[in-house]
């Protein structure tokens, strides 16, 4: 069957997004599996034409320690990587996958033997945002270097509702703005999972992703210090937290977060 001409994308005209949160279930691994993804996987991935980019984060110890993590299996990632897939989606996203399968069968998938993944799913990008002092336009965002990310997880259990296009309504306008003018916030993106095709009205998984030049754990001490406005109590409980918290930018070859006594350390890279 021959391929769809590839329609040149960014972030910003983007349609699909791949979110996965790993966790590392033997903690010798995690320089393992680091080397893996870093070395190999993730250069794979981007050096494939309808991966427009990819990123991934560490939900360090001390990123972990300033957390809430409500949804039991989503307390226990560690790591939170994104890919976002060129027009026409269906194409980029099946030579992805075809490219996961044949490094299953070259033998350079070992992380499955020690790796466990409570969501992958695929999203599509929302809304985002870029605060003023970034400069850089909503396209480049993704691309621009950044400390880390505060990313926040929730399900509303069904979508076309005047309760979730209120709190969307509410979080867009006012949260979102406030994200924004804070110190160390270079932008804002947000997601929403498709439901499934049988059960169109049923549960959506939403996600947004700060991005940050300050440190994640301060950005995070100082989030905690000064709350984001709340919602109003009558749309208080329209969607469930599954995760809040930070995650830091992850360095090629600095993968000791895990490591005694890197564990007790204090900052993002700790």
């Amino acid at each position: 069957m021959e391929r769809a001409e590839m329609i040149p994308s960014t972030p910003e005209t983007a349609t699909r997004a791949f979110f996965s949160f790993p966790k590392v279930t033997d903690p010798a691994r995690h320089r393992d599996y680091n080397a893996w993804h870093q070395l190999d996987h993730r250069p794979e991935n981007l050096a494939l034409p309808g991966v427009v980019h990819g990123d991934r984060w560490v939900r360090t110890p001390a990123c972990e320690r300033l957390g809430s993590y409500p949804d039991p299996a989503l307390a226990g990632s560690q790591y939170l990587a994104m890919y976002w897939f060129a027009e026409p989606a269906a194409d980029s996203i099946g030579e992805w996958k075809d490219l996961g399968d044949r490094a299953i069968h070259q033998g350079r998938r070992p992380e499955l033997a020690w790796t466990e993944r409570p969501m992958t799913r695929m999203f599509r990008p929302v809304r985002g945002y870029v605060a003023p002092r970034a400069l850089v336009t909503l396209a480049a965002l993704p691309f621009r270097p950044h400390r880390g990310v505060y990313a926040e997880v929730s399900r509303v259990e069904t979508s076309p509702h005047p309760d979730v296009a209120d709190l969307s309504r509410f979080e867009h306008e006012t949260q979102v703005p406030d994200l924004l003018a804070r110190d160390g916030v270079a932008g804002v993106w947000t997601f929403r999972s498709a439901p499934s095709r049988g059960n169109p009205d049923g549960p959506v998984t939403r996600i947004r992703l700060t991005y940050l030049e300050a440190d994640p754990v301060e950005f995070a001490r100082d989030l905690a210090a000064d709350p984001l406005p709340a919602p109003p109590a009558t749309l208080a409980s329209t969607a469930t937290p599954l995760l809040t918290g930070p995650l830091a930018a992850i360095t090629p070859w600095e993968w000791d977060w895990f490591d005694e006594p890197a564990a007790t350390g204090r900052g993002a890279g700790s």
